[in-house]
Formats: C-alpha cells, sequence, structure tokens
C-alpha cells in the first residue's frame, strides 16, 4: 500500500482488515465476479490509506470503507454491459453441438467460494439472486443492496451516496419492482442435510459412473443446465441427458471430488479422463437441489481461473 504514517500503518491495516470478508460479498454482489470484487476491495484500500488524513471521523471506519467501494464499484460499472447468465440472453435450444457459442469471459455471472463470515446471509449470494441484481442499475443495484441485503437505515445510505432519504426510497422501490419481475429472482435457500448430502453423495456416484437410469431418478424433470462461457442452455432432464450421452460423452469416466459451497450451493471439481493418463479439469459443478432432487447444474468451464479459487488440483493423477 502506499506510504502512511508509521505509527497509523498498523492500525490502519488492521482496521481495513477486518472489513474484508464483508466489502468483498458487497463488490461481488455489485460486480458479479469474485477477482473483480477482490480487484475493487484492493482498491479500496488504496484509496484510504491514502486518504485517511483527510478522514475526520465523523463517520465510522466501516461506513467510510463502503462508501469507498460502492464509489470504486459504481466507477468499474460505468458504462459496460451487465454481467449475465446464458438463461438471460436467450430461450432454451436443442442439445445439439452447432448450438455452441462461445462469448467473451466479461459476458458472464462467475461464482464465488462462499464466505467464511457466518453473518453473510448465503441467500443474498446465491447465482440467481446475483443474476437478478445485475438487471437493475448501478446506482439501484447499491441501494437494494445496502438496503434489503445489509439493512442499512435509508438515511444512512442517503449520506453514502450523498444523496437524499427520498431519493433513496424512490431507487429502493423501483429496484423491488424490477427483481420482483425476475424470474429467477427469489432463489430458495439450500439446507445441506443430511438428506441432501445423501442425495449429492448418490449424484456424485452416479455421474463417474455415468449410470443413466440413477441419473434418471436424481433429476427432475424440468431441471436446467448451462456450461459459461457458452451461451447454451438446456431445459429439463431429457435433453440435459440427451446432451451428456451424446455431444457431451467426452464427460463419461470423470472424476468429481466435492471443494467448498458457491453461491449458498454445493459444488465440485469435475475432471475428465486425459489421453496421458490421470485426468484434466473441465468444470466447477455448482448443483442447486429443490425437494429431494437436482433442479439445476451449471458447469463454468473456466477451470484455469476458478479451481484455484476453489482450493481445486490443477490435475488428479490415475
Amino acid at each position: 500500500m502506499p506510504d502512511s504514517p508509521p505509527a497509523l500503518a498498523p492500525e490502519l491495516e488492521s482496521q481495513f482488515e477486518q472489513h474484508r470478508s464483508e466489502l468483498t460479498a458487497y463488490a461481488y454482489r455489485m460486480l458479479a465476479s469474485p477477482f473483480e470484487a477482490e480487484d475493487a476491495v484492493q482498491e479500496t484500500f488504496i484509496r484510504a490509506w491514502r486518504g485517511f488524513e483527510r478522514f475526520e471521523g465523523r463517520a465510522a471506519v466501516k461506513s467510510w470503507l463502503y462508501r469507498i467501494t460502492t464509489n470504486v464499484c459504481l466507477d468499474m460499472l460505468n458504462g459496460r454491459e451487465r454481467r449475465a447468465t446464458p438463461m438471460d440472453l436467450g430461450p432454451a435450444r436443442e442439445p445439439i453441438e452447432a448450438n455452441l457459442n462461445m462469448l467473451p469471459e466479461v459476458t458472464w455471472i462467475q461464482p464465488i467460494p462462499d464466505p467464511a463470515d457466518v453473518a453473510v446471509d448465503r441467500e443474498t449470494i446465491r447465482l440467481a439472486f446475483v443474476a437478478a441484481l445485475q438487471h437493475l442499475p448501478a446506482r439501484q443495484r447499491a441501494v437494494l443492496i445496502l438496503c434489503e441485503v445489509l439493512r442499512w437505515q435509508a438515511t444512512e445510505v442517503a449520506e453514502l451516496l450523498e444523496t437524499s432519504v427520498a431519493s433513496v426510497n424512490s431507487a429502493l422501490q423501483r429496484a423491488r419492482a424490477t427483481l420482483a419481475a425476475s424470474e429467477r429472482s427469489r432463489p430458495t435457500p439450500l439446507e445441506l442435510d443430511e438428506a441432501n448430502r445423501a442425495l449429492l453423495a448418490r449424484y456424485v456416484q452416479a455421474f463417474e459412473q455415468y449410470d443413466i437410469d440413477a441419473l434418471t431418478s436424481l433429476i427432475q424433470e424440468d431441471a436446467t443446465q448451462s456450461m459459461p462461457p457458452f451461451d447454451l442452455w438446456l431445459a429439463g432432464r431429457d435433453d440435459i441427458l440427451t446432451w451428456w450421452f451424446g455431444p457431451g460423452i467426452g464427460c463419461k469416466g470423470s472424476r468429481v471430488i466435492p471443494t467448498v459451497s458457491a453461491n449458498g450451493s454445493a459444488a465440485f471439481g469435475q475432471y475428465k479422463p486425459s489421453p496421458d493418463g490421470g485426468y484434466d479439469p473441465w468444470a466447477l459443478q455448482v448443483v442447486e437441489l429443490s425437494e429431494g432432487r437436482i433442479v439445476e447444474f451449471t458447469f463454468f468451464l473456466d477451470t484455469e481461473s476458478l479451481f484455484p479459487l476453489f482450493g481445486l488440483p490443477p490435475r488428479l493423477d490415475a
């Protein structure tokens, strides 16, 4: 970090670090990328460090850091397209290879490991909720997250955004209306109880054995699948299994290993058999459950970035 008075340096660093986890979760909801969120928080600390002598202590350090983080995120979002899921970009299509179109990384919402801070409400980092947030203009997004997720008072948000309470309440009302209109804005929280852990264990076994009967029994009939950075998504168990046993047959014989939860949902590292022996990384699988069945698969194929983030090895030996 830039130079600061030596007497202040350890104290400042300690104060900033206390808030890193929650600021990162906030920036992630704003930006929909764990890597951009990390960059935003680092930039926040740099700006705070440089401006600390002008900080008069009229607000708590936490509020001050949130103000800086908000401004950093608004700067990063200025003039760019929102991140999305494949479902946001068009209808489901046939499970054929000709329908695969790869789009740039910046198009996609990326997963984040669940924050270690248990105070973070996992429902509010679910992929569907983060996707819904991206439909909001940047300032509305900030208002909704601060008021609805972090439970700030409208007066506090108005001070942070240097606007009026009436403007905050108006932005919040519009943001709620937009969110309510989004089909994917109401995720069902996942409780990893014993029954769901057993379901996931059966899924891993069925996927590794590529057992179509077992997979059919585990996947809900109207389940969906997407595979960023491809824009193709599939609707319905039949199309999903048609893909797995057709264009996706190269996944047969894969190893699937559990990792930390992603966005409040179960996550696995998938490794495909390598012609040279062993297993090569293929996808971070994020699996959504509901009422004893699997209802959604997201296969994030950017393993080079995501596997280190989720603590997954670069490849598996035979």
